[in-house]
């Protein structure tokens, strides 16, 4: 589906050319898979997300220079970590993804990864420069649509007919945190069905089209059968694990396993 593909050092981007609007996604190829969206237009670039680790930032930070831009900003919804990319820019949250991301969940998550990955880890924390709220937002001459979440936010860009959410992934587990979630992301993603986006950016997987959305929809119910057939996490685990053997995320499955048989407890 992309237009091109840019090996870097470390990661590499794939280009999505819509004409007035570019879409490049770095795929850092880091230890947690994370991908960061560049949204390009009139030579001005805006970024979804920031890069976990400090050789991702610089390389980041020099692709942007290649491309001989304006930085018009960084959204930053589900990963606050990072903190030292693109130091001089504005960064935007709302009140929600900044809680979440420096006392929160994804303070945790930090945390976490900073004893596990050590010093490549950047674990400094973004600090917002300008709150944003629901509703329309426009940032290198583009114009967005802010759609919080429980922990962050999405982003809709209409002009290309595309969404950018956390997690989705045809072929990759995701985090599902029980059957409340899980009925309200089956809810959500019929909407992008209905809605025929071009593409679905995400945070922890490359660029996919709507056929991913009709492939997680089927996975969660899928999951939602499994768990009830089920009396424990492992037993969850095991059961999927037979049914989408080639999936990549067992941290995920693991993590969703164990929201499933909290509730039960």
């Amino acid at each position: 589906m992309e237009n091109q593909k840019i090996n870097l050092e470390k990661g590499y981007v794939l280009v999505y050319d819509f004409g007035e609007i570019k879409v490049h996604n770095y795929n850092t190829c880091d230890y947690i898979s994370d991908q960061v969206i560049l949204l390009e237009k009139n030579k001005k670039i805006v970024v979804i997300e920031s890069p976990a680790f400090y050789d991702n930032n610089i390389e980041l930070e020099n692709y942007i220079k290649s491309l001989e831009v304006t930085l018009d900003g960084v959204l930053l919804s589900y990963h606050m970590g990072g903190g030292t990319f693109a130091s001089n820019a504005k960064k935007y949250a709302t009140h929600n993804a900044d809680l979440y991301g420096h006392v929160g969940g994804g303070k945790a998550l930090v945390d976490n990864f900073t004893k596990t990955f050590g010093e490549p880890f950047d674990n400094n924390i973004h600090r917002v420069t300008d709150y944003i709220g629901e509703g329309k937002l426009t940032l290198a001459d583009i114009e967005m649509n802010i759609i919080p979440t429980n922990e962050g936010y999405d982003i809709e860009i209409p002009e290309i007919n595309s969404i950018y959410t956390h997690m989705l992934g045809s072929e990759s587990h995701s985090i599902i945190a029980g059957v409340e979630h899980a009925n309200t992301m089956i809810n959500t993603l019929k909407g992008y069905i209905a809605k025929n986006y071009n593409l679905i950016l995400t945070s922890h997987y490359i660029p996919e089209d709507i056929k991913a959305v009709t492939a997680k929809i089927s996975y969660i119910e899928t999951l939602l059968n499994i768990a009830s057939d089920s009396n424990s996490a492992l037993e969850m685990i095991e059961k999927v694990k037979i049914e989408y053997p080639e999936y990549s995320g067992l941290n995920y499955l693991e993590m969703t396993a164990n929201y499933f048989f909290e509730e039960v407890k």
